[in-house]
């Protein structure tokens, strides 16, 4: 059964399988507008390995991720994909692991980089380290020397309308979901997150105003055991927390500095047993000009105070 809006939208019908594009019309919140690969052919991945980062093979995820035109991207079975550099997804992506265990784990994560309209659904995300960069793949015809990639399970770097659902997460050497240098028009959603430090981070830096564009929604997530902090930490822009359940962080759920507005609705926090952690905590630096907004209202078990975060 059904428990929120977006699954309603597709997971009830029978049919979902055999109609798989019908979910680009589910998104809700501030990355409503994302349709991914909708109207694009069909891909599959056929091979999980991922041991030519600068020239993919087809059959392969990253082959799929790199090709500029429309795709809807499924996997033909069960895999673990351990990626040898970061996963590039260029725009009008979908990237939908309904119907198989597929994992992206103990390598690189995926990155969304200067793009637009991307979905990633139903992935398993766990063990992601630093790669130290080299020549990557970033369409079906072009390579460019890449940096060392922190560690991030998804990295959203100035883009736009991207939905992240149904993601299973836990240990990322970096954050788990980044979201930074003005990316905007982002949800994630229905996401179980466990056993990390730096959880979510929108917004990189207080010296970046410029994130002020940034709005993101962060809906029917469970924040399970073993989290320390950031279920978001947040800068400049404009966030919806909204129905998520929160258990046992070890130092606080939600953070803010250089102004964010940050409306957080009808959550679930179930705090440790130490008195110290039992708050959600907005960051609101104590001078005027790094102050910022929080609102609350139809919490459950909610209180908080002006701390500072990390």
């Amino acid at each position: 059964m059904a428990t929120n809006p977006i699954d309603r939208c597709w997971r009830c019908r029978q049919d979902w399988a055999t109609d798989r594009q019908r979910m680009a019309r589910c998104a809700k919140g501030f990355g409503r507008e994302t349709t991914g690969g909708l109207k694009g052919k069909i891909y599959i991945v056929t091979d999980a390995n991922d041991d030519d980062f600068t020239n993919p093979r087809p059959g392969t995820l990253r082959w799929g991720a790199v090709q500029t035109e429309p795709l809807w991207i499924i996997f033909a079975r069960d895999m673990v994909i351990n990626a040898s550099q970061e996963i590039i997804i260029q725009s009008d992506k979908t990237i939908d692991g309904r119907g198989a265990q597929v994992h992206v784990a103990n390598g690189g994560g995926l990155t969304i980089q200067h793009q637009n309209n991307v979905i990633i659904n139903n992935l398993h995300v766990h063990g992601i380290v630093h790669t130290d960069g080299g020549n990557v793949s970033m369409t079906a015809t072009h390579s460019t020397i890449r940096t060392r990639a922190d560690g991030d399970g998804v990295s959203i770097f100035n883009a736009t309308k991207v939905w992240v659902d149904h993601l299973s997460m836990d240990n990322c050497e970096d954050g788990m979901i980044d979201v930074v240098a003005m990316s905007t028009a982002v949800t994630v959603s229905n996401t179980h997150l466990a056993h990390h430090n730096d959880v979510m981070l929108f917004g990189a830096s207080d010296h970046k105003p410029e994130d002020k564009v940034m709005q993101v929604t962060v809906a029917f997530n469970h924040f399970g055991r073993g989290l320390v902090q950031r279920m978001p930490r947040c800068r400049y822009g404009f966030f919806h927390v909204v129905n998520n359940d929160y258990t046992n962080w070890l130092m606080y759920a939600i953070g803010g500095s250089s102004a964010p507005t940050i409306l957080s609705q009808g959550n679930r926090y179930r705090a440790p047993p130490n008195m110290a952690a039992k708050e959600v905590r907005p960051l609101l630096l104590l001078t005027p000009s790094m102050d910022g907004r929080f609102k609350s209202n139809h919490q459950f078990k909610f209180k908080f105070k002006r701390v500072r975060a990390n």
